[in-house]
């Protein structure tokens, strides 16, 4: 009998949804959810992300998807757009995971070259089993690819896990810019 992993995923939200948005398709974060768990044996899967109040339905059709959502607070820059940079949040929870034994491997999401100095400590403990990146490989991080680590692009996985002709929850656009 093969013993089940206790994996953990960490998810740049916004990073994951502008590129999946410049590939033109829209993911089903139900089913994206089950594929983490069936292909990587996640456990938890936690999405960091900013809090916007008006997105609340998106914040929890994600919870029932089964994440655990990490809110940054959010500011807004002279333009008006909002800023919530979770990547310290982010670093974190993955040490603080480690410290705790909390998991044995972690699966990163992002294509951001910012987690290269964490996807080297996380190779240098043992702990990192694959970097999913959202873009296309000529759109992840040098930074990234340079650690030596394995990457795995979501965007290959398009036939499983793009939206199927079914309206997504919040389909008037609030998924677009809602990962701030």
């Amino acid at each position: 009998m093969r013993k089940e992993s206790n994996n953990f995923a960490y998810i740049d939200g916004a990073n994951l949804n502008k590129a999946i948005k410049e590939l033109g398709w829209s993911l089903d974060y139900k089913r994206f959810r089950v594929w983490l768990s069936e292909k990587y044996g996640i456990k938890k899967a936690y999405i960091f992300i900013g809090m916007i109040s008006k997105y609340k339905n998106l914040y929890k059709y994600l919870q029932e998807s089964g994440f655990t959502l990490i809110f940054k607070e959010v500011i807004y820059d002279g333009t008006g757009r909002p800023k919530g940079n979770c990547d310290a949040d982010f670093v974190l929870q993955v040490v603080c995971d480690i410290y705790e034994n909390n998991f044995e491997k972690a699966v990163i999401i992002t294509s951001d070259g910012d987690y290269a100095s964490l996807v080297n400590f996380l190779i240098e403990k043992n702990k990192l089993s694959v970097i999913l990146s959202p873009s296309i490989p000529k759109k992840c991080s040098i930074l990234l690819k340079r650690t030596g680590a394995k990457i795995s692009y979501i965007n290959d996985q398009k036939s499983i896990l793009k939206i199927q002709n079914e309206k997504a929850p919040n389909a008037d656009e609030t998924t677009s810019g809602s990962f701030s």
